[in-house]
């Protein structure tokens, strides 16, 4: 077996396949791509195989199932983290099996390996009031706040992922009613969800205040920082963490120790179940 084989081949997966065929996103193309760096590392590290000597002979299912206990061993991974790695994984050799098929007898064995199965944690849903206390924190005097009040109310109006947030525009957003928002979510998939009268007030106001009503900023992040770029994930959770503490102080009832962004679209998720009244 040539040495260039499993090169080229997680070359293909990486920068064709994934977002060619599959059509996935660079968040997801990034994921799979830092299993890969953990992978080879540990083939160095712990077989003493040199990245530029690696072949497919020596990822068998034994080493694969070595490198996830290593991940939970070792670097303290969770399940869940050891389940996404395995994804990662499985998709190159279903991908593999078809470039290389005198490597189907491996990728079949690979492909066997099961994910483990995770505990499911506690999750700390917002009530109506906790998330009306929530948006009477941030202060309407200040840019920032006027931003971060869209923000939030943004997220639980829509349920959007952080990351669908993150990639926000002005021109994501219909300003004429009915009113919508674009938000692209895995796999650049496009999706349209209505907008609330109350949550479109707080989205013109901010817009109106930063210039980002303009036809010249409708390529231009939504949400931006102090640099005018996006904002990150850890910026957005700490917005979230700020508020969130500020109305812990009014009534710690309301608002749960542990809060995440996903918790605003667990609440909209659990709303629109009819689990809310």
């Amino acid at each position: 077996m040539k040495t260039v084989d499993f090169p080229k081949s997680l070359a293909d997966f990486l920068t064709k396949y994934l977002p060619g065929e599959r059509g996935m996103s660079s968040n997801t193309i990034s994921s799979y791509r830092i299993t890969f760096i953990l992978l080879i590392s540990f083939m160095e590290e712990y077989k003493g195989i040199k990245p530029q000597k690696l072949v497919f002979n020596d990822l068998t299912k034994k080493s694969i199932e070595e490198f996830l206990n290593y991940l939970e061993q070792v670097r303290k991974c969770s399940v869940s983290t050891r389940n996404v790695r395995l994804a990662a994984l499985h998709a190159f050799f279903n991908f593999v099996q078809y470039e290389w098929p005198e490597q189907l007898d491996e990728c079949r064995r690979i492909l066997s390996i099961k994910l483990k199965k995770a505990k499911q944690g506690t999750i700390n849903y917002l009530t109506v009031e906790g998330i009306q206390l929530l948006l009477s924190q941030p202060d309407l005097s200040t840019k920032k706040g006027i931003r971060d009040l869209a923000l939030l109310a943004l997220m639980y109006d829509c349920g959007a992922r952080v990351q669908e947030i993150i990639d926000l525009m002005p021109g994501s957003i219909r300003s004429n009613k009915p009113y919508t928002i674009k938000l692209i979510g895995k796999g650049n998939k496009a999706r349209i969800v209505p907008l609330m009268d109350e949550e479109v007030v707080h989205l013109k106001n901010y817009m109106s205040k930063n210039g980002l009503s303009e036809p010249y900023a409708e390529m231009y992040p939504l949400f931006y920082n102090t640099r005018r770029e996006k904002l990150t994930r850890a910026g957005i959770t700490h917005i979230l963490h700020k508020y969130a503490a500020m109305a812990r102080k009014c009534n710690t009832g309301l608002i749960p120790e542990k809060i995440s962004c996903h918790s605003l679209r667990q609440y909209v998720e659990y709303y629109n179940m009819g689990s809310v009244h």
